[in-house]
């Protein structure tokens, strides 16, 4: 690595999808965040954020929140401010999960959604959530820190089955190295 690369520092996660169809149900998909300890990078998450929450340090945070798809662009975002999150963390996940009130749904079922992972106006990554169909919930980013400075980012849509909470306490078991 170049003494010059400051690595990943900010990075904004956004998700859209289109309203339900008249008559159905709303659809709400929430992106969550859980951070890993150094000490057990793969174990339980130290802490997750979501709706109607923070990290403790203000340093993950939701800053759009939609329970129907109905917003003008990015319904749901959330920022990570990985240059500030403290040296005990050396992984971050990011998910999306589907509500499954009042109807149970799987991706199959989301109009059009999609994804965008960005840093400052460089796109990351972006997906559709076509590879993962019959999920009601994926992990769609990882971000891990090197040694004690820098941030590497690993892209992929992985789909899931569970229940949001089960999720949020599970997703990070999946991919280690």
């Amino acid at each position: 690595m170049n003494a010059i690369n400051k690595g990943i520092r900010k990075v904004e996660i956004s998700v859209k999808w289109d309203p339900s169809p008249a008559g159905q149900p709303p659809t709400d998909l929430d992106l969550v965040a859980a951070t890993y300890l150094a000490s057990d990078p793969y174990g339980d998450p130290a802490y997750v954020v979501h709706f109607d929450s923070r990290s403790p340090d203000g340093t993950i945070y939701l800053n759009r929140d939609s329970k129907d798809g109905k917003g003008f662009g990015w319904d749901e975002v959330l920022t990570v401010e990985l240059d500030r999150l403290d040296s005990r963390y050396a992984r971050v996940l990011v998910g999306v999960v589907i509500q499954q009130r009042p109807a149970t749904r799987t991706f199959v079922s989301v109009v059009k959604p999609a994804l965008r992972i960005r840093e400052g106006y460089t796109v990351m990554a972006e997906d559709d959530f076509g590879g993962v169909l019959g999920s009601t919930a994926a992990t769609v980013a990882e971000f891990v820190r090197e040694g004690s400075s820098t941030w590497d980012f690993h892209p992929g849509i992985r789909g899931f089955e569970e229940d949001p909470a089960t999720f949020t306490a599970t997703m990070g078991r999946t991919r280690q190295p």
